[in-house]
């Protein structure tokens, strides 16, 4: 029972603070292109306190991680950071790379975290078999946020890239995703499971060279 408690208290730490850089991202990308919005309200800040949204950082991870024993989907957020993209000095492409700079930052941790494990001494990972769990958690919950968020489907960064690449013409694609983009959104997460499964296993093969075991 204590090491289950133990795990989940672990996992959520990661997924916070994950949450949180990701959050970070999208602010500090906006800042440098000029838009002081996120400074100004002091979010640029590692401070879980800045961040937490009650139900998004803590209460659904929770019930999602009791609900399914700890095999997700499992995930949540942070209380988005503020962005006015009027402040950008780049009005073309500057909110295509606030919304891309979120899932790169998770995407990002993946990779750096992953290949540690990946080339870790093996004698070092079988001696201390908490090592490769923690680093399979971070590995993990970072692939899984990025690819969750590149959903295109409001309110997710991914529906922001895809309104921003898609013509005029088809104005009611973006209203039809932006009406019922919510209960899309839920129909992915809990019958997508076996595909979602497949797409984090794919990606946490490549980057770790391990078949996923969290």
């Amino acid at each position: 029972m204590a090491t289950v408690v133990i795990s989940i208290i672990f996992y959520l730490i990661v997924l916070l603070f994950s949450v949180i850089i990701h959050e970070l991202a999208h602010g500090y990308v906006a800042a440098s292109l000029g838009d002081p919005t996120a400074k100004y309200e002091g979010r640029l800040t590692l401070n879980p306190l800045r961040h937490l949204d009650p139900f998004g950082s803590i209460i659904l991870p929770i019930l999602l991680f009791v609900a399914t024993a700890g095999q997700g989907p499992i995930f949540g957020w942070a209380k988005p950071v503020p962005i006015n993209p009027y402040n950008f000095r780049d009005k073309k492409y500057g909110e295509i790379k606030v919304s891309i700079a979120g899932p790169a930052s998770n995407i990002s941790l993946a990779i750096i975290f992953g290949l540690i494990l990946r080339f870790l001494p093996q004698t070092l990972l079988v001696m201390n078999p908490g090592i490769t769990t923690v680093l399979s958690y971070i590995v993990f919950i970072n692939i899984w946020l990025a690819v969750f968020n590149l959903i295109p489907v409001p309110p997710l960064d991914g529906s922001w890239i895809l309104f921003s690449f898609l013509p005029e013409k088809f104005y009611y694609v973006k209203n039809f995703l932006r009406q019922y983009g919510i209960v899309i959104l839920i129909f992915l997460i809990l019958f997508g499971g076996f595909f979602w499964f497949n797409v984090i296993n794919f990606l946490f093969q490549i980057i770790t060279g391990q078949m996923l075991s969290v």
